[in-house]
């Protein structure tokens, strides 16, 4: 069974920092692609940035210079730390996991950035 689960969400003021994390389980972590994706109120879900099993990695570009995605395949886990954040940033945050064409999602983590 594949298990997908992101922490580190909370509340934090505009320029300021929070590293997420997401651990998934019942998957070959080294194979998957790993990425995480946003969605605000009233928006659409986006993606905010990814990291292949090979170690590239892809950002949008509202987040280019700001955010880092790295992963960790020992500890089967992804991190998207997250600086001199803006209050646009708040959103549900959520780690989409790639494993052998299948797409697992978790069940997102809130992250609130007040002005």
């Amino acid at each position: 069974q594949v298990r997908v689960v992101e922490s580190g969400g909370g509340l934090v003021q505009a320029g300021g920092s929070l590293r997420l994390s997401c651990a998934a389980s019942g998957i070959t972590f080294g194979i998957s692609t790993m990425a995480w994706y946003r969605q605000a109120p009233g928006k659409q879900r986006e993606w905010v940035a990814s990291v292949s099993s090979g170690g590239s990695t892809n950002y949008a570009n509202s987040v280019k210079g700001r955010f880092t995605i790295s992963r960790d395949n020992g500890k089967n886990t992804v991190y998207l730390q997250m600086n001199s954040l803006k209050p646009e940033d708040t959103a549900v945050y959520y780690c989409k996991v790639v494993h052998r064409f299948v797409e697992y999602w978790g069940q997102g983590t809130q992250v609130t950035v007040s002005s």
